[in-house]
């Protein structure tokens, strides 16, 4: 006998509000009791960012849902644009908590404004964005985002990624530094001495350099290179900067395309 069909609905809902979304679906599959009470908003609102609202009111291109489920899981599966489509949202399927990408038009990219023959920017169809930005040929790289920690998931540890592709003609990112800061708290130079060193072609990295971050492959065709990361505790610390450069080795450097750069729970 299903015991849970003999509760009432409030008290299910209850109970599930307090599991999280996979629970909740993994429970409606195994128990009729809590079948039609698992797709009940009152539950799924509570799986939404508290200020989920403010967010979508910040949507490019409006949307409506039947239901906060779908809201919730539309929001895991495809990310929205928002803010003139200078940032990416969505949500993380497992938690619930906030993702958000940086569009690279929106990065700080050395020698990336009105010098085509370094940057230009251009079109992509794997792109979220209308644009990316793609490098011809520097020997200076730097390129750097910033984001307010109050628009972030509370209690939550970040993990932050240049999404990105590379050229046929890629060449000279062999190797990288890479960090992440509290732009109040930490200075350029403190974080510049303990920058993790990183690779965007993975494989071509010399054996002799250890502890080299390598780049993976995303589910939406692009790669992924690891910055860094830190803990978001109360939203108060102000913005947060990640930043790779190469501006020691001033050989020339191209064919590396970006998307832009994603905080992402981890």
């Amino acid at each position: 006998m299903d015991y849970f069909l003999l509760l009432p609905e409030g008290c299910v809902c209850d109970i599930l509000s307090f599991t999280s979304p996979k629970d909740v679906v993994i429970s409606s599959a195994i128990s009729r009791g809590f079948n039609s009470t698992a797709e009940s908003d009152v539950i799924w609102v509570k799986f939404l960012p508290d200020d989920y609202e403010a967010i979508i009111s910040r949507y490019v291109s409006p949307r409506i849902y039947p239901s906060k489920k779908e809201l919730y899981f539309s929001l895991c599966d495809f990310p929205v644009l928002m803010d003139g489509g200078k940032l990416s949202f969505s949500l993380d399927k497992k938690t619930g908590k906030k993702c958000f990408m940086i569009s690279a038009r929106e990065l700080a990219i050395s020698w990336g404004v009105d010098t085509p023959w370094y940057w230009e920017w251009i079109s992509h169809p794997d792109s979220r964005f209308s644009e990316v930005a793609h490098l011809k040929g520097v020997s200076w790289l730097d390129i750097r985002g910033t984001i307010g920690t109050q628009i972030l998931s509370k209690r939550t540890k970040y993990v932050v990624y240049l999404v990105f592709k590379l050229a046929k003609d890629h060449h000279g990112l062999e190797i990288a530094n890479a960090f992440v800061r509290f732009v109040n708290r930490v200075s350029d130079k403190e974080a510049e001495e303990r920058a993790s060193v990183v690779s965007l072609v993975g494989k071509r990295v010399r054996r002799r350099k250890r502890n080299v971050k390598r780049p993976r492959k995303r589910v939406d065709g692009w790669m992924e290179i690891e910055l860094g990361n830190f803990i978001n505790d109360t939203g108060d610390d102000g913005d947060v900067e990640a930043r790779l450069m190469e501006i020691t080795r001033l050989h020339g450097k191209g064919g590396l395309i970006v998307q832009g750069i994603e905080f992402r729970p981890e």
